[in-house]
């Protein structure tokens, strides 16, 4: 017994030297998150812009009711003085929107557009804003939350399609100066986790260690999320749902400790906010894997620099400094992709990737430029499950580890 003891303590031994030798640069990656969390960064009215920004914050569901109150008494006050219905907008468009190197992200200038009751160019969408601002305001009132769909289906006649009512949501937000987040309206449950985090949710214990293969959706109704902690020496954002599914099944967070989170392509609003807390409160590196394409690049940098469409609320929303651990393109040579699994860029891809080359936020990261160059050079793509030529656990066993063990990450 005393032998089998002994031969169990020295294979435990061995396993977790093991661990730190390949997650040794992690570690100085978390260390330098922990000194740089010591030194926060400016806020966007520290930095005293040349261009006026909108800048909006966290409100809670009476502040939100008393600030659509506010604005609808300016609006009946317009009326009364014979200015006429109509509200001032924020506009969203590339032209008002600017990336801040110093925050690393996307913000809004303060370009207001006017949309009035009196003109036929705009009193549908200004009655669908007052339609929106009433709903909001009965949804804070009772403190639930509503889906983005429950929302829709209030008045199928009036918004005709529920990307209008999901645009106008958002100007809405913008227009009273608070986040997305704060409308407790919310889109249906997309992202997953799963690994070393444990959180309670409305005041239930959630251990995603204990989720099954398909891991733990990220609750929409980020506000219920409190008690956040774990053990986990990073977090591992993937693109894919195919790729986050390999990497539960076969348990990576256990010999790996980290925490696996998906997007399933495009991130909602929850994932990012999920992943940005994650960082805050773990103080912990955040690692991409996505496609070795253009909009693999697009979706990545949506958690660092923010969208567009989004740029009033960016400050809640993005991750900075995630690093690029793959799949790069000079990946497909340095791993030996087979030329099989390679895809050739279309038109399309590469107006994208040439797009991408222009931003000031891809400019600012030269490493970033070259991969992006070099995709552009041999018109080639691939994405992650490219890797499963060489077996489908390849990803789990051979090519993160060894990524995870050099360091290679940008």
């Amino acid at each position: 017994v005393s032998t089998q003891s002994t031969g169990e303590f020295w294979r435990g031994s061995m396993a977790k030297r093991k661990e730190l030798d390949v997650l040794a640069h992690v570690e100085k990656l978390r260390e330098g998150i922990e000194t740089a969390s010591k030194k926060p960064r400016p806020t966007l009215q520290e930095l005293n812009l040349e261009c006026a920004t909108t800048q909006v914050v966290n409100m809670g569901d009476e502040e939100v009711v008393q600030a659509i109150e506010r604005e609808m008494l300016r609006v009946a006050v317009s009326v009364m003085e014979g200015h006429g219905y109509g509200f001032q907008v924020p506009v969203s468009t590339a032209a008002n929107v600017m990336y801040v190197k110093e925050l690393d992200r996307i913000v809004l200038k303060d370009k207001v557009t006017e949309r009035t009751f009196a003109s036929l160019g705009t009193v549908r969408k200004t009655a669908i804003m007052t339609r929106v601002m009433e709903l909001i305001r009965e949804v804070c009132s009772k403190g639930i939350h509503v889906t983005k769909r429950d929302l829709f289906y209030t008045d199928v006649k009036l918004f005709k399609k529920q990307t209008e009512s999901d645009d106008v949501l958002e100007e809405a937000a913008a227009m009273l100066g608070c986040t997305r987040s704060s409308l407790n309206v919310v889109a249906s449950e997309k992202g997953q986790v799963v690994g070393r985090v444990r959180f309670r949710e409305a005041g239930d214990l959630i251990d995603c260690t204990k989720m099954g293969i398909g891991g733990k959706s990220i609750p929409p109704h980020f506000d219920k999320v409190t008690d956040l902690e774990g053990d986990a020496k990073f977090v591992l954002l993937v693109e894919k749902e195919a790729a986050f599914m390999r990497l539960s099944e076969d348990r990576f967070y256990n010999t790996y400790p980290c925490i696996v989170i998906t997007g399933k392509g495009q991130p909602d609003v929850a994932t990012r906010m999920f992943v940005k807390k994650l960082k805050e409160v773990l103080k912990i590196p955040v690692l991409a894997l996505v496609d070795s394409d253009p909009y693999g690049l697009k979706i990545f940098s949506v958690y660092m620099q923010g969208s567009k469409s989004m740029a009033y609320d960016n400050a809640s929303l993005t991750t900075p400094d995630i690093k690029w651990l793959g799949i790069r393109p000079s990946d497909l040579d340095k791993y030996k992709i087979p030329e099989q699994c390679r895809l050739d860029m279309t038109a399309k891809d590469i107006e994208t990737g040439k797009s991408l080359l222009q931003q000031d936020f891809i400019k600012d990261r030269p490493e970033w430029c070259k991969e992006l160059e070099l995709m552009l050079r041999t018109k080639q793509k691939a994405e992650i499950q490219a890797l499963s030529s060489y077996g489908f656990q390849y990803l789990t066993k051979e090519y993160l580890p060894r990524k995870l063990r050099e360091g290679d990450w940008i």
